[in-house]
């Protein structure tokens, strides 16, 4: 497991403490967020951004039908992620496409609430699906968590909450960073193999940590 810290020069970054939040498909990530959220801590969520981004009238939608063509936007205004899921799935350039639209203006959105968030809470929790696999925001870092299950436990429990074919969830896996990738880059890892409820007091200690943390960089121990 890492031990090194992700912080970035000292002229760039605002006191207290960002942690990347990743794991992969049906791990439990957002039920670990919610956690965080609900001790105090910030939240930022690219899904959330991403999503956000990609409605009617979305920041990135003009720039999507333009690389993409008009048929990738719904009826209503917004990205069909259904048919773009389809394509990027089987076509990386396409993949590598979309995440050349989206990425920045992730970031871009994402560092601007980081901002906003300065004073109102103790931490800041940067949840992001393929941390590993883009370094999306990686730059950020001084801790990295990872929400962890096997293979076995992510097939059924998005098989149960979308509905998805297991083996298009297998292949949705097989394109994410290895289990064992997660692991050796983590400096915090939760493993989330039972009931949610078993996870909570293990967020409550990783959240005083990271208080305690951030306490320590703002000069107030």
């Amino acid at each position: 497991m890492a031990t090194t810290s992700r912080a970035a020069s000292s002229t760039s970054k605002p006191p207290g403490l960002e942690v990347g939040l990743t794991g992969g498909i049906g791990s439990g990530k957002t039920a670990v967020a919610n956690m965080f959220a609900a001790l105090g801590a910030a939240i930022i969520d690219s899904d959330a951004i991403a999503h956000a981004l990609t409605v009617a009238h979305g920041a990135a939608i003009d720039a999507i039908g333009r690389e993409f063509g008009d048929e990738y936007i719904g009826a209503d205004g917004a990205l069909d992620r259904r048919k773009m899921r389809d394509r990027v799935f089987r076509d990386q350039s396409a993949k590598a496409r979309l995440e050349a639209i989206l990425h920045p203006r992730i970031r871009e959105q994402a560092s601007e609430q980081a901002k906003a968030a300065i004073g109102c809470a103790p931490f800041v929790v940067f949840v992001v699906p393929l941390l590993i696999e883009t370094r999306t925001a990686g730059h950020r870092m001084e801790r990295l968590l990872v929400v962890d299950c096997s293979p076995t436990t992510q097939v059924a429990r998005v098989c149960a909450r979308s509905g998805l074919d297991a083996e298009l969830v297998r292949s949705i896996i097989a394109q994410q960073a290895s289990r064992s990738e997660r692991l050796d880059a983590a400096d915090d890892v939760l493993v989330n193999e039972g009931p949610l409820e078993m996870l909570r007091p293990r967020v409550q200690r990783l959240h005083s940590r990271y208080c305690e943390i951030a306490r320590e960089r703002a000069g107030c121990v």
